[in-house]
């Protein structure tokens, strides 16, 4: 057996040398084995693999697929095949990917019915187990006609589809946007004794809306009650989502009633709620979304910073800035959200519609009150002052924030901004001890501001603190 080995990799050597290094050095010896019986490639290959008793896991699989990728992809298809059916072995999602980079599947959709051609042509008993990896496998590769191939293969070997087998080339067709063709295979199902169940439904209604056909997805809700099943969350949020992205309110409601009506499973949560408040507010009727609010609060849902801030937003780009106020003072002083968060997402919905005087108000509030604001708000008012000229306020904006103790929520770039203009400017003394800090914390200047600064410094003659800087670059 030694001696036969060494005549195998000797002859493999001869053939191509460098893949043959990589293999002898790196492979193991199952993978060994394994290729070695691949090569031989004689009848019957699944049942001579059945009979190498060594190891099988998923390093040593990926070890001949390797080997196989060269220029034998149908090969090492079908040991990947064969490898599913093993009794201690069971694939992984992130096997059936690795297989499809490997081969290269997506970009060879003919390696599949090669592959069954193959099990046809050698009058090989092809299993409905076997038929669920390649299925896997168009599913992976999302390879839509060559699933619809395969299911339409499986009486030639003697297998009835199964709902499985219709629900993976159902989807395939639904992410490709094929819904005629979902569609018929769907209807199809019914006519040889099987009916869709809830992954047909929410395959099904997710294509429709992506395809901008609200009314089939709709129509999808009274086919499925017929026969006794009912609508689930998703698709209830599925269908909600698309309802909300083309702004049908009426119907947006509806469908939440509906969802509330149901309860259970289908109750809605706060996702839910706030897709419709944000449906609401996107169309201009952020007071009317105020009564979404009332029914997520009443059902048990409590809002959350994402529902808050959506309101928020609505209402400024509205002009209803007191009512943001009357908002806010309710959410926090029920506990829902906190003052952090709803008062900073205003400082940003306010500078959004460049109302700066009253973000500026807010946030000096903030800090008066110990109300730490994030990182977005503060780095916005402090950009905004430094673009307005006013470079020395943002640095004192940025000293009352460093002494409040939340410095952390500083952007790194506006320390940059920061210390490029209170050069520019003048103060150097500010710079000083801002370059000062940005080492300690081990913040680099950007470019273009370091070229900017150290330029204007080296005019003025300010070369230690030139030196100080370049520091901060190493």
């Amino acid at each position: 057996m030694s001696l036969l080995y060494r005549s195998i990799t000797s002859s493999f050597k001869i053939k191509n040398p460098i893949f043959a290094f990589t293999t002898t050095q790196f492979f193991s010896s199952s993978a060994d084995q394994y290729w070695t019986q691949l090569q031989q490639n004689g009848p019957n290959l699944e049942r001579s693999l059945s009979k190498i008793r060594v190891q099988l896991d998923s390093s040593c699989i990926t070890q001949v697929l390797q080997r196989c990728a060269v220029n034998q992809p149908v090969l090492g298809l079908r040991f990947f095949i064969w490898a599913a059916q093993q009794p201690n072995y069971r694939h992984t999602s992130y096997m059936y990917n690795k297989v499809c980079n490997l081969l290269r599947i997506k970009l060879n959709p003919c390696f599949i019915t090669d592959v069954m051609e193959g099990f046809f042509s050698e009058g090989c008993l092809v299993s409905v187990k076997m038929y669920k990896v390649v299925f896997n496998l168009c599913r992976e590769g999302k390879l839509a006609n060559e699933g619809l191939w395969v299911l339409r293969k499986m009486k030639e070997f003697g297998c009835e589809p199964d709902t499985l087998a219709y629900n993976v080339v159902i989807r395939l067709f639904c992410d490709k946007g094929d819904m005629d063709e979902a569609g018929r295979l769907m209807r199809e199902m019914s006519g040889v004794g099987l009916y869709p169940d809830m992954i047909t439904y929410v395959a099904m209604t997710k294509g429709f809306v992506e395809g901008d056909r609200l009314e089939e997805a709709c129509g999808l809700f009274k086919v499925m009650r017929e026969h006794g099943c009912l609508p689930n969350k998703v698709m209830y949020s599925t269908l909600l989502d698309g309802v909300c992205r083309f702004g049908d309110l009426d119907k947006a409601l509806q469908l939440l009633r509906e969802m509330e009506k149901e309860g259970g499973e289908s109750k809605p949560n706060v996702i839910t709620y706030t897709s419709v408040i944000q449906s609401y507010c996107a169309n201009g009727k952020s007071v009317e979304a105020l009564g979404i609010l009332d029914r997520m609060v009443d059902n048990g849902s409590l809002p959350n910073r994402v529902t808050a801030s959506t309101l928020i937003n609505g209402l400024c780009l509205e002009g209803r800035v007191n009512e943001v106020y009357k908002l806010i003072d309710r959410v926090v002083g029920e506990g829902l959200v906190s003052s952090t968060e709803c008062y900073s997402a205003l400082i940003v919905s306010l500078m959004r519609i460049e109302n700066f005087p009253e973000a500026e108000k807010v946030f000096r509030r903030m800090l008066a009150t110990s109300v730490n604001p994030d990182s977005l708000a503060s780095s916005l008012l402090i950009k905004k002052l430094c673009s307005k000229g006013k470079i020395l306020d943002g640095y004192r904006l940025y000293i009352e924030i460093e002494n409040l103790g939340c410095i952390l929520t500083i952007d790194s770039d506006i320390y940059s901004i920061l210390l490029a203009g209170l050069c520019q400017n003048g103060h150097l003394l500010e710079a000083a001890n801002l370059a000062g800090v940005m080492g300690e914390k081990g913040i680099k200047l950007n470019f273009p501001n370091a070229e900017v600064t150290i330029d204007h410094l080296k005019n003025v003659g300010e070369l230690e603190l030139v030196s100080h800087i370049l520091r901060l670059q190493n």
